[in-house]
């Protein structure tokens, strides 16, 4: 079977990354560090935007919007993955998969953008979503796009807890 990805030139993708038998590889901030700087380091190479992420202990979900024209996150991630992995000294830190999900509409980004920063609620990290502290929620915060106790009317949403 051939395994088959979305491509959308100048599109914007939600993305999840797990570390390899999830491994808890981002429990501590200087890998948290690092995995930005990895970021870093390729965004000056290939540009894109970061519009959301969220990274939890053993896996991360964002959401990127490349420049017009250009479809290639697979590049990206694998020289994201590369990086980190020779910084950090570590071998086989990655699934050799991820999902992707090319975002169809505002709506659509709106959920996802969403479910990125409740994530770590989700997982029992954190008991108010303002507690995670590797989360572009504090950008969205400081914009005037989410309040800072925000959180609660996506679970009504969502249906979470209405059992």
């Amino acid at each position: 079977m051939r395994y088959r990805r979305s491509f959308q030139p100048g599109g914007s993708f939600f993305f999840t990354v797990v570390t390899s038998h999830r491994r808890p590889v981002f429990a501590s901030a200087t890998a948290v560090a690092l995995l930005r700087e990895s970021f870093r380091a390729v965004r000056k190479a290939r540009p894109f935007d970061i519009d959301a992420i969220v990274i939890l202990p053993d896996h991360l979900h964002c959401i990127w919007t490349l420049p017009d024209g250009d479809a290639d996150f697979m590049t990206r991630w694998r020289l994201i993955k590369t990086w980190f992995g020779k910084h950090a000294e570590i071998r086989n830190i990655w699934q050799q998969r991820y999902w992707e999900h090319v975002l169809r509409d505002e709506r659509d980004v709106e959920h996802h953008v969403d479910s990125i920063h409740f994530n770590p609620v989700r997982h029992g990290l954190v008991d108010s979503v303002v507690d995670w502290p590797y989360s572009s929620f504090h950008r969205y915060v400081a914009r005037g796009i989410y309040r800072a106790d925000w959180g609660g009317e996506f679970l009504e949403r969502v249906g979470v807890g209405s059992e």
